[in-house]
């Protein structure tokens, strides 16, 4: 990015704008004490709007001034309990203030921040703190099953942050302690912090992902969010609506983005579709940042019920984390305006690409073009580029590459392009589009058939809610492809139905063998539609 395109994208989102010396010495303070991490973001956010709200949650609201007296008082309580920089936070929480201010503290303190999953087990919860080396666990009342499963409280130190007044309440919450005491800032930590963000997990355990903080990833996570704001226009002190979960790659980032555009986030414990439609009405909001599945929801919303509440506030309508339906994408844009700006990407390669709601009018299923200073490449089995059209694995290089996985595993790097683990094509435009996972394409009868691509024709059918497909082993044919189907409302399509339907819009080879009926799929916390646990019900034959 030019270095007048990125002053015109800092200017258009509010971040550059005149400030005074005195507050721009404590910028650069808070730069130089925290390093590139969510800490230096939300002091820039204090010491330039501090009384401007921050945060609205179920409990109230903050503004970003108090959230950095809070913090700085919950640093001081923690370091005062010996936590330090050699230690490890583990945050265990849903949408609220507890998550922002145990993340802001971890950069505060010094310590690495590992954010797990809310949908985790006990066990499963258990498993990986103890591989990540958690050291501290902070978690909501609402998990404290699952904590005491995983057997972490005789193991570790933890903290609640979110209070159920019948839960442990001789324990001090986070609340308790960040009322009290000193709320001056506090000294520069031993280290900087990092932040471990976990893979979804669709297929597994999921793994940590870790991303350095040193002076070349500050500047190219710097030029990443450029890129992203110049294709995304938010601008400075708007109100966001946070739906997609924090512990997520796409949640994170836009809680950094909020942060440094002095926005107001707006989070709520559980996503409750019709209750969003209220809370959008009821708060303005202007940027709603969610996952494609929650979309699917609002829209379930009968028509109705959303006309009572007045949602023409919202400009932007933020997705990612999974692939976004053409069809989904459609009917969102008919019923609440051309809002979607759905970007690509993933923990382990950033920022990709971004399609914006001219791109998805031409084109519903793409990804979108590439993003400034972002380079592609699709390559076969051999490392060969493909042509124009041509389905091959999504490659990316670019300064947000994670440094691989906190087991010591990595991707698959080719002269500096790291494999997305991704299948897609590019069109004659030059927008990419995802054709699926690359461990899920199947050969059938020695056809190659992307499971995606069936997929998406079959949500084309009136008779459809949603659909996922995949291919499970077969004696015959080597493999063979399934769908699984959510009728519409009032909908019995029949399988033939389904069957005939892809029929008539790609090969014959691409029919699924079988198609299933469900009431909904299973899914996981961020959204992703668990294929494995279908899969594992499906694929010994018919059921």
């Amino acid at each position: 990015m030019g270095r007048f395109a990125t002053a015109g994208a800092l200017f258009r989102a509010g971040i550059l704008r005149p400030i005074r010396p005195d507050k721009l010495v404590r910028v650069a303070k808070s730069a130089k004490k925290f390093g590139s991490s969510p800490t230096t973001a939300v002091s820039l956010a204090a010491h330039r709007h501090p009384r401007r709200t921050g945060l609205i949650d179920d409990r109230g609201s903050l503004t970003w001034g108090e959230i950095d007296r809070r913090t700085n008082r919950l640093t001081r309580a923690l370091t005062a309990d010996g936590v330090g920089a050699d230690d490890v936070m583990g945050i265990f929480c849903r949408n609220h203030r507890g998550f922002v201010e145990a993340l802001v503290t971890a950069g505060k303190l010094g310590t690495d921040a590992v954010l797990l999953n809310t949908g985790f087990s006990g066990p499963q919860l258990g498993e990986v703190a103890r591989r990540e080396g958690v050291t501290l666990l902070v978690h909501d009342d609402g998990f404290a099953s699952e904590v005491a499963e995983s057997g972490l409280a005789d193991e570790i130190a933890t903290y609640r942050t979110w209070s159920l007044d019948s839960i442990d309440s001789d324990r001090p919450t986070f609340d308790d302690l960040a009322v009290t005491g000193d709320d001056s800032a506090v000294d520069a930590p031993a280290s900087h912090s990092a932040v471990v963000i976990l893979s979804s997990g669709t297929t597994g355990t999921p793994k940590g992902a870790k991303r350095s903080i040193d002076k070349d990833k500050a500047k190219a996570s710097m030029q990443a969010n450029l890129a992203v704001m110049t294709r995304i226009p938010v601008r400075a002190g708007s109100r966001t609506l946070i739906s997609a979960p924090l512990f997520h790659t796409w949640g994170f980032t836009n809680m950094l983005v909020a942060s440094l555009t002095g926005a107001t986030m707006i989070l709520r414990e559980r996503f409750v579709p019709a209750e969003v439609v209220e809370t959008m009405a009821a708060e303005n909001v202007e940027t709603l940042v969610a996952v494609p599945a929650m979309l699917q929801r609002i829209l379930d919303v009968p028509a109705e019920e959303r006309a009572r509440h007045d949602t023409s506030s919202l400009k932007i309508v933020a997705l990612s984390g999974s692939a976004l339906p053409g069809g989904l994408a459609t009917r969102w844009m008919d019923a609440f305006g051309d809002t979607i700006y759905s970007l690509y990407g993933s923990t382990e390669v950033a920022a990709v690409a971004i399609a914006d709601p001219s791109d998805l009018r031409a084109a519903p299923d793409t990804a979108g073009p590439p993003l400034e200073g972002i380079e592609v490449r699709l390559l076969d089995a051999d490392g060969n580029e493909v042509k124009v059209g041509e389905t091959g694995r999504i490659f990316v290089r670019s300064g947000m590459l994670f440094d691989g996985y906190t087991s010591g595993e990595n991707k698959e790097v080719l002269d500096g392009f790291m494999n997305s683990g991704d299948l897609g094509h590019l069109d004659a435009e030059g927008r990419l589009y995802v054709d699926g996972r690359e461990d899920d394409m199947i050969v059938s009868g020695g056809e190659n058939v992307y499971p995606q691509e069936v997929e998406e024709v079959i949500l084309t059918h009136d008779a459809v809610a949603e659909a996922v497909s995949f291919g499970v082993p077969d004696d015959e044919f080597g493999q063979r492809l399934i769908a699984v189907v959510v009728p519409a409302e009032g909908a019995s399509p029949s399988e033939d139905d389904i069957k005939d339907w892809v029929r008539s819009n790609l090969a014959r080879y691409k029919v699924p063998r079988e198609v299933h009926f469900r009431d909904e799929l299973p899914r996981n916390t961020t959204g992703k539609i668990l294929r494995r646990v279908l899969v594992e019900e499906l694929g010994g034959g018919r059921s």
